[in-house]
């Protein structure tokens, strides 16, 4: 039943309808007179409702209201967690723009120091920020600002300059200005040939074992004159800075790679090289070239995860031996 008068016809009723109780409960004894007590209490909160109500309100205002009050304080929570992901994410975009962005390595080219299959980071405050540090490389930014210049050494992660929607990682080699040359095999810089040591024993190869793959994740390394797979060479390439790297090299005859011309370094450009040197598209190539510092996303830090392919991603009981777990939060060279 709803009251649909005003509020001073809803008084007098009340008022009636209490006479009329107590009437009937000072007729009847002891009992009545407690039950009377508590009907009186129930009374005068009726008549405190309707002095309260408002025209038209609905005697059931107060559990209707009630559901309100928990719709409303539900609202909030879920209002909560909705900024809660909407924070993560925001922080998420800061961390992979402006300090660290993770890639993964999708080829052999820069064995033996990253393998395909492992997962870093790339600090993209190392040289500054283009348009290719941003999501979706939106065109707002001429050239660098807060630049930084990559170093001769640096494992660096850029964007192939013949086709800017592929990212390549290889090895800082030419500055702008350098003079570089591969002959028979051997690297030289601005005229001086650079310093190599070994061959080098190769750990992974044991005697007698398997020399014909890196991991489960490749084939052959190198092939012989004959066409049979052979394990590449282990070199350590040693810097005019000092800084030094291993290499590998199949031998020092490879038709393209082993024997070039002179590349001069453009101003704003560098030379960039595998350090798996018989087995890599780098700045020897047309497909590749000189890399504007432009093009330059960030420098590789360290590796976070690695795995060799062994297991496919249902195979849950397979991830333990599929994991390389020497190779997790290790540092790059």
């Amino acid at each position: 039943m709803h009251w649909q008068v005003s509020d001073r016809v809803r008084r007098q009723e009340s008022s009636k309808i209490t006479v009329r109780w107590l009437w009937r409960t000072s007729r009847q004894g002891t009992a009545g007179a407690q039950s009377g007590a508590l009907g009186l209490h129930r009374c005068l909160s009726v008549i405190k409702l309707g002095l309260t109500r408002n025209p038209g309100d609905s005697m059931e205002l107060p559990v209707s209201k009630a559901k309100a009050d928990d719709k409303s304080a539900k609202k909030p929570e879920t209002g909560s967690a909705l900024k809660t992901i909407l924070y993560a994410v925001l922080i998420a975009l800061v961390v992979r723009t402006f300090l660290y962005e993770p890639f993964n390595i999708p080829s052999d080219s820069m064995y033996p120091g990253l393998h395909k299959g492992d997962y870093l980071f790339v600090s993209k405050f190392s040289y500054g920020y283009s348009n290719y540090s941003f999501p979706f490389s939106p065109p707002m930014i001429d050239g660098r600002i807060l630049k930084g210049e990559p170093e001769r050494g640096d494992v660096a992660v850029f964007r192939q300059p013949t086709n800017t929607k592929i990212d390549f990682i290889k090895r800082v080699i030419g500055l702008p200005g350098d003079k570089v040359q591969i002959k028979d095999g051997r690297l030289f810089l601005n005229g001086a040939v650079v310093r190599r040591e070994g061959p080098l024993s190769r750990p992974d190869l044991a005697s007698g074992g398997e020399r014909k793959a890196y991991d489960a994740l490749t084939g052959r390394e190198c092939t012989s004159l004959s066409g049979l797979p052979v394990a590449a060479r282990l070199y350590r390439e040693v810097l005019p800075s000092g800084r030094h790297h291993l290499i590998y090299e199949c031998s020092d005859r490879e038709a393209g790679s082993d024997n070039t011309g002179v590349y001069t370094v453009p101003e704003g450009h560098y030379f960039v090289m595998g350090d798996n040197r018989d087995n890599s598209s780098d700045s020897r190539f047309a497909t590749v070239g000189m890399v504007p510092l432009g093009n330059f996303i960030g420098r590789a830090r360290f590796m976070f995860f690695s795995v060799n392919g062994s297991a496919n991603l249902w195979e849950v009981w397979n991830w333990p031996g599929a994991i390389r777990w020497g190779r997790l939060f290790k540092g790059i060279k």
